[in-house]
């Protein structure tokens, strides 16, 4: 369980196949900042860039560490796969933690697409449009979380195809200390939705056919 308040913002320096075939995944290994790792423990959850993964291997030292990830995660996620660039890190929610941003699970529910980035005054506007099985999640002043960030929604936007645009004010602390201020109109991002809104939609959609206890 995490909470979308990144811990730290780490890099992707290795990747390796698990194996030669397509259903293989691949072997990475993330620097972390100096000090990070200290508490960390094998098979501790870490999520990166919003998708929560094991830690295989780790060397407090060097900071940095190793995980595993399938195919299946590398072919819904983005920004896993490749070498070089800086991903946001959270390690996993303790019980005696604040709850800064909201309950976050670290299972990307799906890809969406950058339209806009530009600074707006000191801020930053971010304009993601989302598939639509995400669309109904996505409410004015919900919580979103991306590439693992818990962020607002300041507005929502449903287009014709079903999909929806969604915008979001960055503040210069949020820039300043995750990935996010490398983002590029045209590239993408892991979204999660809100689980209470999950919950909330099939309780609606099962109205009538899940049982009730006496």
């Amino acid at each position: 369980m995490f909470t979308g308040i990144i811990t730290g913002v780490g890099q992707i320096t290795d990747s390796q196949p698990l194996g030669d075939q397509p259903s293989h995944g691949r072997r990475l290994t993330v620097q972390t900042p100096a000090g990070y790792l200290d508490g960390v423990g094998l098979g501790d959850s870490i999520a990166i860039n919003g998708a929560c993964m094991t830690v295989t291997t780790f060397d407090v030292a060097a900071s940095r560490f190793t995980i595993d990830v399938s195919a299946e995660s590398l072919a819904r996620t983005v920004g896993l796969a490749g070498t070089g660039h800086r991903v946001n890190l959270e390690q996993a929610l303790r019980s005696h933690d604040r709850l800064g941003g909201h309950i976050v699970t670290g299972h990307v529910d799906g890809v969406g697409a950058v339209e806009v980035f530009e600074p707006v005054g000191e801020s930053w506007l971010l304009r993601i449009r989302a598939p639509k099985a995400l669309a109904r999640f996505l409410a004015y002043k919900g919580s979103i979380t991306v590439n693992g960030v818990s962020l607002t929604v300041n507005s929502v936007a449903d287009a014709d195809d079903g999909s929806t645009a969604f915008d979001i004010n960055l503040i210069p602390h949020t820039i300043e200390n995750t990935a996010l201020g490398e983002l590029r109109a045209g590239g993408n991002v892991n979204l999660e939705v809100d689980l209470i809104a999950r919950y909330v939609e099939r309780m609606l959609g099962a109205e009538g056919k899940l049982p009730v206890s006496a």
